[in-house]
């Protein structure tokens, strides 16, 4: 599990995810600096959704397993979707509407 599953809800340390491209290359990033599977992002709202989305580029065509959390960092649900069904996930709307941040990702070492 990654250590970062809680983001503290300061949006000035938050980074806006600028287009949908970016989430497949801020998962891999975090991925490979950190060591951990996965990326925490924050759909900033009434409600700050907090999710983690996985890469996994095994199998033919890639997926994705995007986590829901809770605020303690626990699994509420997961959804395995192929990567032509992401862009009709709520993170992909969010980040359209300018509503999805991720916090910056902490070398592990």
């Amino acid at each position: 599990m990654q250590s970062d599953a809680r983001p503290d809800h300061d949006s000035s340390r938050l980074l806006p995810v600028q287009t949908p491209e970016d989430i497949e290359y801020l998962v891999k990033e975090s991925e490979v600096l950190t060591g951990h599977s996965g990326r925490v992002f924050v759909i900033s709202g009434a409600d700050s959704l907090i999710y983690r989305v996985h890469w996994h580029p095994g199998g033919q065509p890639s997926s994705l397993r995007v986590e829901r959390l809770d605020n303690g960092g626990r699994v509420l649900c997961t959804q395995q979707l192929q990567l032509w069904e992401f862009p009709e996930h709520s993170l992909v709307e969010a980040q359209v509407a300018g509503q999805l941040f991720t916090p910056p990702v902490r070398r592990h070492g």
